[in-house]
């Protein structure tokens, strides 16, 4: 009988060389090691990263290629995108996922070292930018993007959060290089230089922003949605290991399909596999991973999504951070569209679900959905102490955020969400006699 053997994670820099994938077979020929590299808590990717792995469903697909080899598979753990690049153009990760930016970057220094990568698929993405978020302390009294000129803003260089902050900047009409002191940190360092007031502002990625707002250690100063430009995340493979191992990939991306599946059906307990798995909170994960979420999970390559690349190229250019790229040989969809069948034009097609309001009850299964927020505002008015969380749509983006760390506008009988004081205010300014409202207040009127 064959058998799939999942190799145990260890801290990276401690692994043996001999120890990464690079589909490297050993003894007789007949074990091979297929080497993943994802990132636990950026849960924009867990159908590809930490929820497919919980689900064991990748090795279940191995399994079943019944081709006479015994796989291992190897999941190696990072933070960001860039380590799973270094990796993959070394030839020791095969399959790894990342954001746009990031992904640009994988293409670009693959094609420079002669070990080119591929985007096989797409994991979580939003069509407005919503997944990343500039976020400043709680007591902070910056209120809009242009209140962060000569401050000190921390981000990851060449991720998709420093993609959003470079153009929200250029829109506020600050320039990038020299409008703030950009300091270049990895997410967890960029969070505790925001709580000790090294930084004056976090521009990041999933799932650092809501987590630093539901801890009450940051709110909201940007929506990345008010770009109204997509974002998302993939799963990059090296040409050479798909070329060699089309099969393996191919399971690889029946097993995401899988994942997205479970996610979409079982989202709250999805969420909880998740938290489990990164130590996040559940309430934090289900906000971008929910049945309406910021994040909309679907492994297939949308046309939108591969022209959002292709404005991304002029970004990291200009920073000098690549040169040209060329996106359309980059993009290769023919092993997702294998791997998925007729299922394939089914999900291109699909749209995101509709926004709403949801109230996530202590004990509960499954969400409680309402057809508007000031609904949802008496029912969390009735039910305080019996609830994990409650989550409204932005009024005008419609970026999913917390209910209680939401700026509420009243307008008439209408109590609006908003994730930032600017776009709150923007409503404010086109609608005589709205005005903004406190939580406590919105509650007191919705009851």
């Amino acid at each position: 009988m064959r058998r799939t053997a999942v190799a145990l994670t260890a801290p990276v820099l401690l692994l043996p060389l001999s120890a990464c994938g690079g589909s490297a077979e050993a003894g007789s020929g007949s074990t091979v090691t297929v080497t993943v590299g994802y990132q636990s808590k950026t849960i924009n990717t867990v159908t590809a990263g930490t929820l497919l792995r919980s689900l064991g469903s990748f090795e279940k697909q191995l399994n079943a290629l019944d081709d006479g080899k015994t796989y291992k598979v190897d999941w190696q753990d990072y933070a960001t995108g860039a380590p799973i690049t270094a990796q993959m153009t070394a030839g020791k990760i095969d399959i790894g996922s990342m954001g746009d930016f990031p992904l640009l970057i994988n293409a670009a220094r693959g094609r420079q070292l002669g070990k080119p990568t591929h985007l096989v698929s797409v994991t979580g993405y939003n069509l407005k930018g919503g997944l990343n978020t500039v976020v400043v302390p709680p007591t902070s009294k910056l209120e809009s993007l242009k209140d962060l000129k000569g401050k000190k803003v921390s981000t990851s260089v060449g991720s998709a959060a420093d993609g959003t902050l470079v153009r929200a900047l250029q829109r506020a009409g600050i320039d990038p290089n020299r409008g703030i002191e950009k300091l270049n940190q990895q997410p967890a360092v960029g969070a505790s230089a925001l709580t000790a007031g090294s930084a004056d502002a976090l521009s990041q990625f999933v799932a650092w922003p809501g987590l630093l707002a539901y801890q009450g250690k940051a709110k909201a100063l940007y929506d990345g949605a008010q770009l109204n430009l997509p974002t998302f995340h993939g799963v990059t493979a090296r040409e050479d290991f798909a070329e060699e191992r089309p099969a393996v990939l191919e399971a690889f991306l029946k097993a995401q399909a899988e994942a997205t599946d479970y996610l979409t059906a079982h989202p709250v307990a999805a969420a909880e596999k998740v938290a489990k798995a990164t130590g996040l909170p559940a309430e934090v994960v289900y906000l971008y991973n929910g049945a309406h979420g910021i994040s909309t999970f679907d492994p297939a390559v949308k046309p939108q999504l591969v022209a959002a690349l292709e404005q991304d190229v002029s970004v990291l250019k200009a920073a000098k951070l690549t040169g040209d790229i060329d996106v359309d040989a980059f993009v290769d969809d023919q092993y997702v569209k294998k791997a998925l069948g007729a299922d394939y034009a089914e999900r291109l097609a699909a749209a995101p679900p509709a926004a709403a309001s949801e109230v996530w009850p202590k004990g509960a299964t499954r969400t409680r959905s309402f057809p508007s927020p000031a609904r949802l505002l008496a029912y969390v008015a009735e039910h305080k102490d019996t609830l994990r969380a409650a989550y409204v749509p932005d009024a005008t983006t419609g970026t999913l955020w917390f209910a209680d760390k939401a700026v509420w506008v009243a307008d008439g009988e209408q109590l609006l969400p908003f994730v930032a004081p600017e776009t709150a205010r923007a409503y404010v300014s086109a609608h005589n006699g709205a005005q903004v409202i406190t939580y406590a207040e919105a509650l007191g009127r919705a009851s």
